[in-house]
């Protein structure tokens, strides 16, 4: 078998497999490396098993609270935290068993080791220098070793890894990352998250909906800091009403570490701390490219801030490399991995009329309870770029569905240029919202108008019609509320 290719993709994640498999549509010989896990962090320790782990924690949030719907239940429901997290690791087995069929569907050959760029057009597989977090996933059969391949584009798609700060880095006992807070032995009493961005915020809504005491720490005035304002602060309400501690405009300045348990000294923004200890604490202050030992340096690759600097379509200063997803700075999402890879592998194989991604355009979802959801413009960057806009919102109160799920916390809010007309901006907090976020980023992507979408007929009774209600009531045409 031949070591030469037309194109090797670095890394399994969302982002290398989808492009491997467009790749493969585009009739290019691919390869694909891989040194851990078929589907990378986000399938097998990001996006797909902490939903599963908060569907769990759904479900015993509706078990706690069943009278509210005519019901009764007999005893207490408890959490069995081991076989929560066996199901999320089982959900993660199974999507990763599918990545190998994927691969081997669509004829891509799997390289299964370490990878480095050794010049333009070739790179080198050796062994893992590190093992895997843990290694439950095998390499699938038929898949190749150590060696010399090469190819003509090279795409970077090996993602991030969580960030640390000095004096408080994860030790994987006391100071959890994600991966530990993933697999908990035990349900800690108490725990105090640093950081309340998508991951701090949905670890945080776990534990707490399986009974922990929940602290959080944010650096930021608000939660959340990448959303609308209007929207993290009625989530913030939301999440304290459950019983969760929330402390914005502090920091985490230090931790002593005892047998069992931390102790961290909160310092707020007024200069004053408070001491106070934790079972368990995560760190969750985002992530960093995995960008070290790849050989970039050495081809000049240009990196800024922990990320390899790219255009519109992947592409780097150096010809034939290229890299998305994570690795390529913001937003760290694996929906948008897989899109700038796409269009990428299409750029290579010269499919015409293929166009760089707008950033604004790629929904951001937190699936804490209730859910956040976002995509475009806040309302206060919406301000500082239009001389003109309209602000639309309707609340889950005030919708027929959303009282009948016994969701009626939340609300919808549009953001419209007032002089185009156009929909620059739509933020939710409540029931399903990361679902319904689609159907605004479809409009968005269409270059929607206020009156095509209040032309657009909504199916009643639906969580769906707060959306048409929304854009009404920035046009001062609402009709239920």
């Amino acid at each position: 078998m031949s070591n030469t290719y037309d194109l090797i993709i670095i890394g399994s994640g969302p982002g290398g497999y989808v492009t491997a498999v467009r790749a493969a549509q585009l009739g290019l010989k691919t390869a694909i490396v891989e040194r851990e896990h078929l589907g990378g962090i986000c399938l097998n320790w990001g996006c797909i098993p902490t939903k599963a782990l908060l569907r769990s924690a759904e479900i015993k949030h509706y078990t706690d609270h069943i009278s509210n719907y005519g019901l009764k239940l007999e005893g207490t429901i408890t959490a069995d935290i081991k076989q929560v997290v066996a199901r999320s690791r089982g959900v993660s087995a199974r999507l990763n068993k599918g990545i190998g069929f994927l691969m081997k569907k669509n004829k891509v050959d799997i390289i299964w080791g370490e990878a480095k760029l050794t010049k333009v057009g070739e790179i080198v597989v050796s062994k893992p220098s590190k093992p895997a977090v843990e290694p439950q996933h095998p390499a699938p059969k038929g898949t190749l070793g150590e060696g010399t391949y090469s190819a003509k584009n090279i795409i970077i798609a090996i993602g991030a890894r969580p960030r640390s700060l000095p004096g408080i880095e994860p030790d994987g006992k006391l100071i959890w990352t994600y991966f530990e807070a993933m697999k908990p032995e035990k349900l800690p009493k108490s725990l105090l998250v640093m950081g309340s961005g998508a991951i701090g915020i949905e670890f945080a809504s776990f534990y707490r909906s399986m009974g922990c005491d929940v602290t959080v720490v944010e650096l930021m005035d608000t939660i959340m800091p990448v959303e609308d304002v209007e929207i993290s602060g009625i989530a913030r309400k939301a999440l304290e009403k459950q019983g969760m501690t929330i402390i914005t405009g502090a920091k985490v300045a230090s931790v002593e570490k005892q047998a069992d348990s931390i102790t961290a000294t909160i310092e707020k923004a007024d200069g004053s701390r408070e001491t106070q200890s934790f079972e368990r604490m995560i760190s969750a202050v985002g992530v960093m490219g995995n960008i070290e030992g790849l050989g970039l340096e050495e081809l000049g690759v240009t990196t800024n801030k922990g990320c390899i600097e790219v255009e519109g379509f992947g592409r780097t200063n150096i010809a034939g490399i290229h890299a998305i997803g994570d690795v390529a700075g913001p937003p760290m999402l694996a929906h948008k991995a897989e899109h700038e890879g796409v269009i990428c592998v299409e750029k290579i194989a010269g499919v015409p009329d293929v166009h760089p991604f707008e950033k604004s355009l790629i929904p951001g979802c937190t699936y804490c309870h209730p859910q956040v959801a976002s995509v475009g413009l806040t309302e206060a960057k919406a301000r500082e770029r239009y001389d003109d806009i309209r602000v639309g919102r309707f609340p889950f109160a005030a919708n027929g569905k959303a009282i009948a799920l016994g969701e009626d916390n939340g609300l919808i809010k549009t953001i419209f240029d007032n002089k185009s007309g156009e929909l620059i901006g739509a933020h939710m907090v409540g029931a399903e919202v990361t679902e319904l976020i689609q159907g605004f980023v479809v409009a968005m992507n269409m270059e929607s108008t206020e009156e095509e979408l209040m032309h657009t007929i909504f199916p009643h009774p639906t969580l769906s019609e707060m959306m048409k209600e929304s854009v009404l009531d920035a046009y001062d045409r609402a009709l239920n509320a």
